[in-house]
């Protein structure tokens, strides 16, 4: 589905169970922010980070022109049906899957958010982070509804038991294959984060 053509040279992943993270992104320069109910947010945060998000959406005009993404946990865990029934409805722009490893994904997803009540233009945003994901990219990027493609470059160095490097070589396969699979689909792709925050040398050759 190609994408809405819009700026994301900066998205910054927040905590989705810190109100005080949630209420300072109303008044970051950064582009997007993504709301995290995964990786950020401990299991026995999982629901208060799940209102947290729905209070900071109430709303949605205190973002004003940033692009606010939630990423939910996987349907595979005990948290994820709920965590996409709540933010059907919830004024994100988009709703982020994790670890998307097939069409499937996205279709079993989009099959709760619609019976949630989620607009039909809710778009879908898929983590590509592991190697069967990168494997069947091209089909994910291809997938009903899917407008941005976003790489989990610590998942992508991890798994196939490498490590990072300044020149980021061992997922430069990874990167330039999902690049070309959001290129034929005409869809945004997104890096991965970077790490080191004291480096900012670094951070601007890996933009670079």
């Amino acid at each position: 589905m190609p994408a809405i053509v819009r700026p994301r040279r900066s998205v910054l992943y927040m905590p989705g169970s810190n109100a005080r993270a949630l209420e300072k992104g109303r008044s970051l320069p950064a582009d997007g922010l993504i709301l995290d109910l995964e990786d950020a947010v401990s299991p026995d945060a999982k629901r208060d980070g799940r209102q947290e998000i729905l209070n900071a959406l109430q709303d949605r005009s205190t973002y004003a022109w940033r692009e606010v993404i939630v990423r939910v946990n996987g349907l595979d865990t005990p948290w994820g049906h709920a965590d996409l029934v709540a933010m059907a409805r919830s004024g994100a722009d988009a709703i982020l899957l994790p670890k998307v490893e097939g069409s499937d994904t996205v279709r079993r997803a989009l099959h709760v958010l619609d019976l949630a009540g989620a607009p039909l233009d809710l778009a879908i945003w898929c983590m590509i982070e592991t190697p069967r994901g990168i494997l069947r990219v091209e089909e994910i990027a291809d997938t009903e509804r899917v407008q941005c493609l976003v790489m989990g470059t610590s998942d992508l160095t991890k798994d196939p038991h490498a490590f990072h490097t300044p020149s980021r070589l061992p997922m430069l396969a990874s990167l330039a294959i999902s690049l070309l699979a959001a290129r034929a689909a005409r869809i945004s792709i997104l890096d991965g984060v970077h790490l080191d925050l004291d480096d900012e040398s670094g951070f601007g050759e890996a933009c670079r």
